[in-house]
């Protein structure tokens, strides 16, 4: 993976760390008494939708061009099929995740998900933050809101039920991540209250943690306007500053111009995005 760099620890979160970890989906290609190739599959039901994914994979370089990634794809496949998978995407696997999408300068990687049938359906991007450069202070920020009956803190257990509840449906996927920025030591997740009442939320280091990963951030209908959510981002970038970390990296962003605006965030990586339907969508 010569433009990433997985640590051991980031491994295994993202093996048995994963909620839907199962070794009947990972494979591994042996070559000589060493593992040559490797692919690890998960599978989630999202709104309905039952979509398995790759969730990584890496082939040796003198070992491609032989049918490795294509045996232990379809090998794959066959247990997604099996298990009555809707449709097959390539890395951008929501609650644990290395990378969203394939990086095109992984060239091998996209003609490999072309060959396999996969369609690409999208694109997505990473962004990153100078840390250690910029001033995070929000302070007067903090006070202003107070006056508005605005309280910002870090959260604590006793925040969890809450911020379930703002979840709701619409975000629940994000269980995972908040649950793991609270059981943090501090909790790397910031709240803010309206009248008592949690309405907002940023986090960091809940997923490829010690990385500098930022998210997931969410702001109730009834506070947006009020420039809550640079705050509470602003409070992530400090907490990860105070670490020692160079840079964040903000994940699969929507909202590129939020993040300039309030970080002088820079694009740093294009992710394509793929996927292979399985099964007849009903209608």
């Amino acid at each position: 993976m010569e433009f990433d760099f997985i640590s051991e620890e980031v491994l295994e979160e993202k093996l048995t760390g994963d909620p839907g970890w199962n070794p009947k989906s990972t494979f591994v290609t042996q070559k000589e008494g060493r593992v040559a190739g490797f692919m690890q599959g998960v599978y989630r039901n999202v709104r309905g939708v039952r979509y398995g994914y790759i969730k990584l994979m890496a082939v040796e370089k003198e070992s491609r061009k032989q049918g490795i990634a294509r045996a232990m794809y379809l090998q794959l496949e066959d247990y997604f099929e099996r298990n009555k998978v809707d449709a097959v995407r390539i890395y951008d696997v929501p609650l644990n995740y290395f990378m969203p999408g394939i990086d095109p300068r992984y060239t091998a990687a996209v003609c490999f998900a072309e060959r396999m049938g996969f369609v690409r359906n999208g694109d997505t991007s990473n962004l990153d933050i100078d840390l250690q450069h910029q001033n995070w202070s929000e302070q007067t920020k903090i006070e202003e809101l107070k006056a508005q009956q605005i309280e910002v803190s870090r959260a604590t257990e006793a925040d969890r039920a809450e911020i379930t509840e703002l979840l709701g449906t619409d975000w629940h996927l994000w269980q995972y991540e908040v649950d793991r920025a609270i059981e943090s030591s501090p909790p790397s997740l910031h709240i803010a209250r309206l009248n008592g009442k949690v309405l907002a939320f940023a986090a960091h280091n809940a997923n490829n943690k010690g990385t500098g990963w930022f998210g997931p951030m969410l702001t109730h209908n009834d506070m947006r306007g009020k420039g809550i959510g640079g705050v509470l981002l602003k409070l992530c970038l400090q907490d990860m500053k105070n670490e020692g970390l160079e840079k964040s990296i903000i994940p699969w962003v929507g909202p590129i111009p939020f993040y300039a605006h309030q970080a002088n965030a820079k694009v740093a990586r294009v992710f394509w995005r793929y996927e292979k339907k399985l099964t007849t969508p009903k209608i």
